[in-house]
């Protein structure tokens, strides 16, 4: 079984700009290459968990996202960086749907498609949704302090400063 650091898109990969809507605002953190070639090191899945409630506003499409998660695989893989797969939440907050962090259902369906080992998993992000959504499946959760880890911080979770930073603690605790 696999091991998976599972990870926020906006604030955690890139620059969070607020409903994503053109890819010429893309902004991939420097120190986000370095560190997925770190969990990649590791013999970590990577997987990006998202929620993507612009679809559900009518901000942009499904297809936009899978557009945007293309791009950033591309960009990613030609430094060395691998994502293995994108998981996305089309749904609004008020949906109550199983898949919109906190709720798991992302997670769920990353375990089944990638066989992994929630003991030997991570969940990285920059807002308490993502610590919450990594206590809710029991794996470690990490809250970066980029993006909405700047200003809104979950008081049980482990912080770091950005996604480089714990890739690090997670080599440290694995290796």
């Amino acid at each position: 079984m696999n091991g998976a650091a599972f990870l926020d898109r906006d604030g955690t990969i890139i620059e969070d700009v607020n409903y994503l809507s053109d890819l010429r605002d893309i902004r991939i953190y420097d120190f986000a290459f370095d560190a997925i070639k770190i969990f990649n090191s590791l013999s970590l899945k990577v997987i990006v968990i998202t929620n993507q409630s612009g679809i559900g506003r009518g901000y942009f499409s499904s297809e936009f996202v899978e557009t945007t998660h293309g791009y950033l695989k591309d960009k990613l893989q030609k430094r060395g960086a691998v994502i293995d797969d994108f998981f996305y939440c089309p749904h609004l907050p008020e949906d109550n749907c199983k898949c919109r962090k906190p709720e798991t259902g992302m997670i769920k369906d990353a375990v089944d498609k990638y066989n992994i080992d929630l003991s030997k998993s991570f969940f990285i992000g920059d807002s308490p949704k993502d610590v919450e959504a990594g206590f809710n499946v029991k794996v470690f959760p990490i809250q970066v302090l980029t993006g909405y880890g700047k200003e809104k911080r979950n008081e049980n979770a482990v912080y770091t400063l950005n996604l480089y930073s714990a890739a690090l603690f997670v080599k440290n605790i694995l290796i």
